[in-house]
């Protein structure tokens, strides 16, 4: 949520966020209203109280004649601060509703524009090269008998699948990997709930303009999440955390969900666009003012994963019209994926400052003792999608795949998919 202080007074960089995200500049002003008039009943209100306080000392003092005529007023007073109090819960809550409705202030420098506008930070690696016709990803896990599409179907539906063998080894090898290089890096792992309370989810952001990507339980009013960043940043809800000797990191590792609305006719062959994957999250709490530096750091992350896994990519500075309600900044890791001739996204990393905290009520201790919101960010370090990548850039002709180095500890020591004779 954004920093009512700032909205009341620099509303037109709340506006300029808005214009370059391509949204709304007009809710800034609705919200500037709102806050004025949420203002307003909470001094009307502390005016009564005030006066109520002062009124009832006035009639324990007064003589007993007068006091059943000094009781009428005090009724009358008091049901007046009533109104007034009520008048104060309306006004936040539209105040509440209208402030969430604006995503967060994204920091200077980044692009403005949608999907196709970023800016690329770099590229990394020599594109993969075949003196043979390279197979999809999904021919080749078939060929080794690790994904199967057809029964995910059948069992499941669309964009459904079984990782299977040497399929649902691999996957445990990437995610193991990362675990690994999250734990020497400082995060302590949680396998984290993949049900969440409404007010986890929306405190995260993700009932916003992307709602209709989520799996909702209506009986039970739970949501399934499509990324434990939800469950991580629920963690430390309306609570206060000591930042003060760096940051506070945690490496997620869930189930996620989705429903890829809106993506009909989008990547449905095999396993880059599906409804359920598992995911290794890292997720940071920190001091606001070391919020940039610890988003280079979960880049860096990242970019040693595909590097020791023998991946090209390049990494990306998402477009404002491109991120999400949430992020302020986000950086996309997109590897090279050969039969499409295209870079897709393995992983992103946000910035998502402290709009999640002040949603969620988390808070530190300043150098003056006060309490202010933690920043937060994101940052995945190992996804099903992953797969695609590493069996079509170290495919051969025969159909094997080699194993990445850095990869075969975790394999039993294995250095060649093959292709499983049936």
């Amino acid at each position: 949520m954004i920093d009512p202080v700032l909205l009341r007074e620099n509303p037109d960089l709340i506006k300029h966020s808005q214009d370059l995200r391509g949204e709304s500049a007009a809710l800034v002003d609705a919200a500037v209203d709102l806050d004025a008039r949420r203002r307003s009943t909470i001094s009307a209100y502390e005016s009564l109280r005030a006066e109520q306080n002062a009124f009832g000392k006035q009639v324990a003092k007064a003589p007993k004649d007068e006091k059943a005529a000094l009781v009428a007023q005090a009724q009358d007073l008091a049901a007046r601060v009533k109104a007034a109090h009520a008048e104060t819960a309306v006004a936040e809550e539209a105040f509440t509703e209208a402030v969430r409705r604006i995503g967060n202030i994204v920091i200077d420098g980044v692009p403005a524009g949608g999907e196709d506008d970023f800016a690329l930070v770099r590229e990394v690696g020599e594109l993969p090269t075949f003196d043979f016709e390279p197979r999809d990803h999904l021919e080749i896990g078939e060929l080794l008998d690790a994904i199967d599409m057809q029964r995910g179907a059948k069992v499941a539906g669309a964009r459904f699948h079984y990782l299977k063998g040497i399929g649902a080894r691999l996957e445990l090898a990437i995610m193991n990997m990362g675990l690994d290089r999250a734990l020497a890096a400082g995060f302590t792992p949680l396998i984290t709930p993949t049900l969440v309370r409404p007010e986890i989810m929306q405190g995260t952001g993700f009932l916003g303009a992307h709602a209709d990507e989520i799996y909702h339980l209506p009986a039970d009013d739970l949501y399934l999440t499509g990324t434990s960043e939800v469950a991580l940043a629920g963690f430390h809800a309306d609570e206060i955390i000591d930042v003060s000797n760096g940051p506070i990191r945690y490496a997620g590792w869930s189930t996620c969900y989705r429903r890829e609305a809106g993506s009909a006719g989008k990547d449905t062959r095999g396993i880059i666009r599906v409804h359920q994957f598992n995911k290794l999250e890292m997720f940071s709490y920190v001091d606001p003012a070391d919020a940039e530096a610890e988003h280079e750091r979960l880049l860096g992350w990242q970019e040693g994963m595909l590097q020791d896994l023998g991946l090209s990519y390049r990494v990306i500075d998402t477009a404002a019209g491109d991120l999400g309600t949430s992020a302020a900044r986000k950086y996309d890791v997109e590897a090279w994926v050969p039969t499409q001739g295209a870079y897709r996204e393995l992983t992103s990393t946000s910035n998502c400052t402290t709009y999640q905290a002040r949603r969620l009520d988390i808070r530190h201790r300043t150098e003056s003792g006060k309490t202010a919101p933690v920043a937060t960010l994101n940052g995945t370090l190992a996804t099903t999608r992953w797969l695609v990548a590493i069996l079509e850039t170290h495919q051969r002709a025969d159909g094997s795949v080699v194993v990445p180095e850095a990869l075969r500890g975790y394999l039993g020591g294995l250095e060649v998919l093959e292709p499983v004779t049936r």
